[in-house]
């Protein structure tokens, strides 16, 4: 009898789980049976593993072959255990030392040929088994780069079954064909699912420069100001106006001047993008803030997460970091915009399914654009707007007072004038001259908050903001008016007191004074209260 084990990792979520895969040998009928609460794909594996060994030049063993995955009450999904099933078998056959794979952690999916195929999920996989406390871990070639962002832990990319083998008996490694250059390369296949990085917007950075410029945008100096405050505190931004404003434009230029994202936030992004299959291939790290741009016609389960069987990321959880543009938000569903409440307060989301519950991560910076009507010209004079009042009623209620609660910033975006388009207005400042206000401003807000939990100015709560970190004297006095008259509710307060320290940072401010408030409840309300111009280049 023989028996030998090694390990993998199971995904739920974003989260892994270190799988131990055992194989055991028993005289008798040559059978291959596999427990431990498979999937439908992860049961074809048997046949892959047989045809990559025999392929590979080894013996498959004629005998009664029982390969465990366990914990058995953990699902199992995808294949990516097909190269530590093949290990297993091959140490419990005796074909390799079973010592030598005992405490390794084998990540891919075997070809018929014996070739090792890239799968998705590979950095949070390998920080589950860093987690865990394994130290060498076996990859396909193509995701080594992606493994070694992990530190502490020794990364093996192998390109076959083969070269697998050599290295572990200490044989000579074999040289596998590479694609030559120019050609596609079918291994990539498994890195990335056909259309799932539509709507992402992962170069809209504007990182090198070639990116949507802020100085295109002409006039609308207070969307311009919401913009740079809502990048320096990571408040939420609703930008409605007629059509043709510009209100697309300012969202697509608003990734240009979000900070870099840090190490850790980087590989949380990572992370997601792995599992979701939007990596790009040969970027292993994302180092600027995600963009997604879903469809006013997608469904909850897009935006929160969802699927057959345990749910996969969705709109909130690829956005995770930056930002979340909702195109027409009230042509999206009430019940899809309402499933964004919960997110927008806690960062994360909880999907649960009848395969279980995941925990997604959703911190991200979400900024709406709506009309006024659906014709979009009830704010225009003499426009000829024919929509009914109810029907402008109807439709501006699609945006719930609850979620609109939790949007800090709310900004008509006004139609463009003559002069302002014409460029006799002279151009706005470029991205570059506010995403540097935006990065000092962080850094202020940072210095403040260090030692506690909190990174930006929208993190911090109400509480803490009241006792701990203190206006001027008098300086929420406007803002306490507006609570008892009901204009504000006690989250709408704390809100406009995050949005006033950010104004102070930016404004190189120890502390918000009376103006910031009312900046602030101007940015809020929309109703004019003579704040004076604080920060730089607004016009």
């Amino acid at each position: 009898m023989g028996f030998a084990r090694t390990c993998s990792v199971a995904l739920v979520g974003v989260e892994g789980v270190v799988v131990e895969v055992q194989a055991d040998l028993e005289p008798g009928v040559a059978a291959f049976t596999l427990v431990g609460l498979p999937d439908k794909s992860l049961v074809e594996s048997r046949d892959r593993v047989r045809a990559a060994v025999v392929n590979s030049g080894a013996d498959w063993p004629q005998k009664k072959l029982t390969v465990g995955l366990s914990p058995a009450f953990v699902p199992k999904s995808g294949s990516g255990f097909d190269l530590a099933v093949a290990v297993a078998v091959l140490g419990a056959a005796e074909r390799i030392d079973p010592r030598e794979v005992a405490d390794l952690v084998l990540i891919g999916e075997l070809g018929l040929d014996g070739r090792v195929r890239p799968v998705r999920g590979i950095l949070p996989a390998v920080l589950a088994a860093a987690e865990a406390g394994y130290r060498q871990v076996v990859v396909p070639e193509q995701t080594a780069a992606e493994a070694g962002l992990v530190p502490g832990v020794s990364v093996l990319g192998v390109r076959s079954l083969r070269q697998l083998i050599a290295v572990l008996t200490g044989a000579e490694v074999p040289q596998e064909e590479r694609t030559e250059a120019g050609r596609p390369d079918a291994m990539l296949a498994g890195l990335l699912v056909p259309g799932a990085g539509l709507g992402t917007g992962l170069a809209a950075g504007g990182r090198d420069g070639d990116g949507p410029d802020l100085a295109d945008v002409a006039g609308q100096h207070a969307a311009r100001t919401a913009l740079e405050v809502a990048a320096a505190g990571g408040h939420h931004l609703l930008l409605h106006g007629p059509p043709g404003a510009g209100k697309t434009m300012l969202a697509e230029r608003m990734p240009g001047i979000l900070p870099p994202l840090t190490r850790q936030e980087s590989l949380e992004v990572t992370a997601v993008h792995s599992v979701a299959g939007i990596l790009p291939p040969g970027e292993p790290l994302v180092a600027a803030p995600p963009y997604c741009a879903p469809h006013h016609s997608a469904t909850m389960q897009s935006l929160v997460g969802g699927g057959n069987g345990l749910p996969r990321p969705g709109a909130v959880s690829l956005a995770h970091r930056g930002i979340l543009f909702l195109d027409e938000a009230p042509e999206f569903s009430g019940r899809a915009l309402d499933s964004l409440r919960q997110p927008l307060e806690s960062g994360h989301v909880v999907v649960a399914r009848s395969a279980g519950v995941v925990r997604l991560p959703a911190r991200f910076l979400m900024v709406l654009a709506a009309n006024p009507c659906p014709c979009g010209r009830h704010t225009l004079h003499g426009s000829g707007c024919e929509c009914p009042p109810s029907a402008i009623r109807k439709y501006q209620a699609r945006l719930s007072g609850p979620l609109l609660d939790r949007v800090d910033l709310r900004v008509g975006v006004e139609p463009v004038q003559r002069a302002d388009l014409l460029g006799r207005g002279g151009r706005g400042e470029p991205t570059a001259a506010v995403a540097e206000r935006v990065r000092e401003a962080r850094a202020r807000a940072a210095a403040r908050l260090e030692g506690t939990l909190w990174n930006t100015n929208s993190d911090v709560p109400g509480h803490e903001l009241r006792t701990r970190w203190q206006p001027a004297p008098g300086a929420l006095g406007a803002a306490e008016r507006d609570m008892e008259r009901g204009l504000l509710t006690a989250r709408g307060l704390d809100r406009v007191l995050r949005v006033a320290w950010t104004v102070a940072d930016l404004a190189g401010c120890d502390r918000p004074d009376a103006s910031h408030v009312d900046l602030a409840l101007e940015l809020r309300t929309g109703i004019a209260r003579g704040a004076p111009a604080l920060i730089g280049g607004t016009g």
